[in-house]
């Protein structure tokens, strides 16, 4: 496969990773209209939007069975439009339990794009011999930025959810599809019998996993509690207090898409490490911070610390030998297992004690990657990879990523 062919590729997955943002930033501007239209309390609410996240954990150990049955490529285009379809549901649902219904099926279908995207993101990776999957999550965070500026717009001029949701789902569908249409096939699996229906993630990836856990952690905590944070600890008001989660945004898309120099230079264990110093350091001043700029600062530092590391944590995983598809699925049930806990964890602990105390948990997990770097040192390679090493050639990771 030619360069060009390849940087094709590249472009066209980093669309439909950026499809797959707008769908989740249209969706977040538009949850104040699914409550009032279905006159939910707040508490009501936040019950529901835990379906998501539940139906994320319960398709994504499905995935690799659909892989290994209709090939990675063929599963993602069959998926993508069903996925932004869902988008539709929750605005048509009449009542609370339809609409935990329809945001099951909404995070399911959500949960499985996810895992497909970054097979063919590593698919990609691995045959440029370059990292790429953390500025793919950039380019979805991009997205998310644009639909939710988007969605912004169609709900200050009164838009119904249901036309907006309809419009945006057939124009992603569209650009998705068109993307996807020329993707590369992926490379065989190295497994003989097809995984089992309800694919449980293999203990090999345990230790990435758990990386992966920590970083989703403490990013999933800070992007649900920055806004409360600085207005009930650093005294800030409600308009200031909404810069912090975009700080966070702005620096988990920056960082990601930047983190390809930074990659290639340092190595992924180098990388992870530094960026857990960064967390850290956020962290702390968050925990410490009675005044809005440096509790900002903090969130900030938090969003760049834990940004690149979800990313190449699914790197390593996709690296393992064996279905590529069934290690990233269980990264993926570790993380989304992340998203669902964080945010009532820390209320727990809030409620319990106090906001800063909660985020000194947060820190902690922030912190883990200085400590769990190694388990991103290169996986078991191919034959293909093991000759390349052996002639000279190009690897994606260098000797200087061993574990040290």
């Amino acid at each position: 496969m030619t360069d060009r062919v390849l940087y094709r590729s590249r472009l066209r997955i980093s669309v439909v990773f950026a499809a797959h943002g707008a769908a989740v930033g249209a969706f977040a501007t538009r949850i104040p209209w699914l409550q009032q239209h279905l006159g939910l309390s707040d508490s009501t609410l936040g019950v529901a939007l835990l379906a998501p996240a539940l139906g994320s954990f319960v398709a994504v150990p499905f995935t690799s069975r659909l892989v290994h049955r209709f090939g990675n490529l063929r599963s993602l285009t069959c998926l993508l439009p069903l996925w932004c379809a869902s988008l539709i549901l929750p605005a048509l649902a009449p009542d609370l339990p339809a609409l935990c219904l329809a945001l099951g099926m909404f995070g399911a279908t959500s949960g499985m794009m996810d895992v497909l995207m970054n097979v063919q993101g590593v698919q990609i990776e691995q045959r440029l011999h370059r990292p790429i999957v953390a500025s793919l999550h950039g380019m979805w965070a991009v997205g998310g930025l644009v639909s939710s500026g988007c969605g912004a717009l169609a709900a200050g001029a009164d838009m119904d959810a249901r036309l907006h949701f309809a419009v945006t789902a057939a124009v992603l569908a569209g650009i998705g599809l068109l993307a996807a249409r020329h993707l590369p096939k992926a490379d065989p699996t190295e497994a003989r019998q097809p995984p089992p229906r309800f694919a449980l993630p293999p203990l090999a990836t345990l230790p990435i996993g758990i990386l992966g856990f920590c970083a989703v952690f403490a990013e999933g905590a800070s992007g649900n509690w920055s806004a409360v944070y600085l207005t009930s600890t650093a005294n800030a008001s409600e308009g200031i207090a909404a810069l912090s989660y975009t700080g966070l945004s702005f620096t988990l898309a920056l960082a990601r898409l930047s983190s390809g120099f930074v990659v290639t230079r340092l190595g992924p264990v180098r990388t992870v490490r530094l960026s857990g110093g960064f967390a850290a350091l956020g962290g702390m001043l968050v925990v410490l911070a009675r005044t809005p700029p440096v509790a900002i600062a903090g969130f900030a530092l938090i969003g760049t610390g834990v940004a690149v590391v979800l990313p190449l944590s699914l790197s390593a995983a996709g690296r393992h030998g064996g279905d590529p598809s069934r290690h990233l699925a269980g990264v993926a049930t570790f993380t989304y297992t992340s998203s669902l806990l964080a945010p009532s964890v820390t209320g727990a602990v809030a409620d319990a004690a106090s906001l800063p105390v909660a985020f000194a948990l947060v820190t902690a997990f922030a912190a883990c990657p200085l400590f769990l770097a190694s388990m991103l040192a290169r996986p078991v390679q191919s034959p293909r990879e093991r000759e390349r090493a052996a002639t000279g050639g190009p690897l994606l990771l260098t000797q200087g990523d061993s574990a040290v």
